[in-house]
């Protein structure tokens, strides 16, 4: 006679359910299918030439270094430096003509990158969203907040661009990254900052910081890119500027000195001269079709899509449908091995 068993050690329907579920709820980074934007460079001109632009003045407390140039216009102040260090062949224009030029090149540059479309709406808080090219901003171009590490893809296109808009503030914290892969070039990311910038104590930084009153750099931070000021001042401590990398190898002949004036190359004046500066315009913008509504994803998004489409953080619910599909397969696949040995087991048994 066959005798029903279970054979200690096995794991019951139930403990299988169980443990499907907590793979279900393991915090995954998911890919959206959705293709990213293309989006046109912003035109910086000679103000790409400047690690610190500052519009009223610029401070420096400890040993700051800057890999470019040091500015102040129409501002007349420039204290900390030295300690301060401007890395050669970097230079340092504190009220003259080279500033004011850069100043309306920044100017252009604010209002070029505040301009552009929306491609999709993140949370306000962009730590933990792994985001491909595209213009980006928060609910109703709100403040914008850094708690932890973000992560842009440039898809393995080197003249990827990516632009963060907010009529308000931007804040990093303490310990915060914003980090590149997949060919992702540091020159070709801006954030149009309608207020003031602050980054966190100790933060990695990279992209074009445009603000339009102040930025404040707190102790100890890496910035791979450059803080440009309109109106209000630049604030260092103990920081560290590195000129942002800009190899556009499928853009043309380009370097971060000068180029051939080709789509995609450094072009001090935005016209095809091929001087030292600004990227010039590639591309066209492609305006977002779906910001708020239901759907898997919004373009550009990498990371686990919200039913409303919108962008959100590793590990955010719902989950994808898919991931729960897989893991009732899983289960399902489980219970049916369990119950096949259970089988073969009470068939020895007789």
């Amino acid at each position: 006679m066959l005798r029903s068993r279970t054979t200690p050690g096995r794991r019951s329907t139930a403990a299988l359910l169980l443990t499907a579920a907590a793979v279900v709820a393991t915090p995954i980074m998911l890919i959206s299918t959705a293709s990213a934007a293309i989006v046109a460079t912003v035109p910086l001109a000679t103000s790409a030439e400047y690690s610190v632009l500052g519009g009223s003045a610029v401070t420096n407390t400890g040993l700051s270094v800057l890999d470019a140039s040091l500015g102040v216009s129409p501002g007349t102040s420039i204290t900390g430096f030295p300690p301060g260090v401007v890395t050669a062949p970097g230079t340092t224009n504190q009220d003259n003509a080279a500033a004011a030029a850069a100043q309306g090149d920044l100017t252009t540059a604010y209002n070029n990158a505040a301009g552009r479309p929306v491609d999709a709406t993140t949370p306000a808080d962009l730590a933990d969203l792994i985001l491909q090219p595209g213009v980006y901003a928060g609910p109703s171009k709100s403040a914008l907040g850094l708690s932890g590490p973000l992560v842009l893809d440039g898809g393995g296109d080197p003249t990827a661009v990516f632009i963060f808009q907010t009529d308000s503030t931007l804040t990093t914290a303490s310990g915060s990254t914003v980090s590149l892969i997949n060919g992702a070039q540091e020159c070709n990311v801006f954030w149009q900052v309608g207020s003031s910038a602050t980054l966190g104590t100790g933060s990695t930084f990279t992209g074009n910081i445009l603000a339009l009153t102040s930025i404040t750099v707190t102790t100890g931070v890496t910035v791979h890119g450059r803080a440009l000021a309109r109106n209000g001042a630049v604030t260092l401590d103990t920081d560290r500027f590195t000129s942002p990398t800009c190899d556009l190898t499928t853009g043309g002949t380009t370097t971060t000195t000068g180029g051939s004036g080709t789509p995609g190359s450094e072009d001090g004046a935005g016209d095809g001269s091929g001087g030292p500066g600004d990227l010039s315009l590639t591309g066209t913008d492609t305006p977002d079709t779906d910001l708020t509504s239901g759907g898997s994803g919004v373009p550009g998004i990498v990371g686990p899509p919200k039913t409303d489409g919108g962008p959100s953080r590793s590990g955010s619910f719902p989950w994808p449908t898919a991931w729960l599909g897989g893991a009732a397969l899983l289960a399902g696949s489980s219970v049916m091995l369990s119950r096949r040995s259970d089988r073969r087991a009470d068939v020895a048994e007789v």
